[in-house]
């Protein structure tokens, strides 16, 4: 497992757990505002450990986070971000293939594996604590294949969920071999000199296009499905594009959480919209920290 044996990160991954207690507190409360004690008490913590803790690991405060959970600030991104496609595009789409430039890389299985639904494949998979909830992950000998979020809206599980994309593939429950990529994923620092994090994805031409557009949305830019339509040159439409972000088996890493509706409303999303909404928040929230003094909570 050579492609997601990395570094494990700073944060203690049981700290997730406080984590994404906090952030679901946060989404579900964000019209009233809550204190610092409140979200603290949420995560079983006094209001300055968990200060220290969220603001580690996400790079901004509790606070500065909280600004980012609204509808108006989802459709300022839409607008900040008119030419991101033509900015992060325009270095040009090399196809499926290796993208050197990115933290992420992928390959795509070959169409007789496509065709026979990942047979010979061995896919080991495992479900640990992310900050946005509990998190499953699976991969091949060639890297990550899958990644998702359960919750009480996804019954089937994770087992069920690589049953149905990969039907004939070899499914070896194997935390350990998966945790570390997990771990890497989700500590937002500078990946600058890190390992990459390498992706084995089985789609159709179409949707692995998609897919690499995807990954060249910088973090904390937004757009909408039907001016990706555009930039890809799809006659099929924002239709056939919402169909082939809802398609990504590796979410977050290829970040589908980053195309939203020209309304800047919140949906779409296959772990939930709190969740991208979250996702957005905190991309939003760090990219304006990075550049400005962060508010204190």
């Amino acid at each position: 497992m050579n492609h997601i044996d990395v570094r494990m990160q700073s944060i203690d991954t049981r700290d997730y757990e406080r984590i994404a207690a906090a952030i679901a507190f946060l989404v579900a409360h964000h019209t009233d505002q809550p204190s610092l004690k409140d979200v603290a008490a949420e995560a079983g913590l006094s209001p300055y450990h968990f200060q220290r803790l969220f603001t580690r690991w996400a790079g901004i405060s509790p606070k500065r986070f909280l600004q980012f959970l609204t509808l108006e600030h989802a459709k300022r991104a839409l607008e900040d971000s008119a030419s991101v496609l033509d900015a992060s595009l325009d270095a040009g789409l090399s196809g499926p293939g290796r993208l050197h430039d990115l933290f992420v890389t992928y390959e795509a299985m070959t169409p007789g594996d496509y065709k026979q639904g990942a047979a010979g494949l061995t896919i080991r998979y495992g479900v640990v604590p992310s900050p946005f909830g509990p998190c499953f992950i699976g991969a091949t000998d060639l890297g990550i294949c899958a990644l998702g979020f359960l919750s009480e809206r996804e019954p089937l599980g994770a087992k069920a969920f690589f049953r149905q994309r990969w039907p004939k593939a070899r499914l070896v429950h194997d935390v350990a071999a998966v945790a570390p990529a997990v771990a890497s994923a989700f500590a937002l620092e500078d990946h600058a000199g890190a390992p990459s994090l390498h992706l084995h994805l089985m789609g159709t031409p179409f949707q692995l296009k998609v897919w690499e557009a995807l990954l060249r949305i910088p973090p904390g830019s937004v757009v909408s499905y039907e001016d990706l339509a555009v930039r890809l040159s799809t006659p099929r439409g924002a239709r056939a594009i919402g169909g082939a972000v809802g398609a990504n088996p590796v979410s977050y890493l290829i970040p589908c959480h980053r195309v939203i509706r020209k309304a800047g409303v919140i949906t779409g999303y296959a772990w939930g919209p709190e969740r991208k909404r979250a996702l957005l928040a905190l991309e939003g929230a760090r990219r304006d920290g990075l550049a400005s003094p962060d508010a204190p909570a």
